[in-house]
């Protein structure tokens, strides 16, 4: 009889680690997808800030070196 009851509840453990399993794959992929929609926009956002102040700094430059007075030419 005991031998019935321990093969029930092998039985019984190997279903809820099966389902535990497939519960951690599904939640690991919801998290991954999370992850890289987050990823895509803070790449957006950089792209779109970062690159307009290195183009607004890089212009400034450009000017401050034409018209700055003493001769000096732009260094590119």
């Amino acid at each position: 009889m005991g031998s019935i009851v321990s093969a029930i509840g092998n039985g019984i453990n190997a279903i809820i680690g099966a389902i535990a399993g497939i519960i951690m794959t599904i939640i690991s992929v919801i998290v991954t997808i999370i992850v890289t929609i987050i990823d895509v926009i803070l790449d957006i956002i950089c792209c779109n800030f970062c690159i307009s102040g290195r183009r607004s700094s890089r212009r400034t430059g450009t000017h401050r070196y034409n018209f700055g007075g003493g001769g000096r030419s732009a260094a590119y």
